[in-house]
């Protein structure tokens, strides 16, 4: 049983973009290696961006500076 954990920053995420993450996630996973499409787990975990850092600063820090 396939696990897939994918971490982005919990901005503007749709439900639909996501949709395509767990479906992109699933196929890519039965392509590659074989796997069962129903037993393969995908979790989105979404991230706010002050909890996480890119060579030591905050996201949020980055792109008030436009980075």
């Amino acid at each position: 049983m396939p696990y897939v954990n994918i971490k982005i920053t919990d901005e503007n995420v749709s439900s639909e973009d996501k949709k395509a993450l767990i479906e992109g996630a699933t196929q890519l996973l039965q392509d590659v290696l074989g796997k069962n499409p129903a037993t393969t787990v995908v979790v989105i975990d979404e991230v706010n961006t002050d909890n996480w850092g890119i060579g030591g600063e905050q996201v949020t820090h980055r792109r008030k500076r436009g980075q």
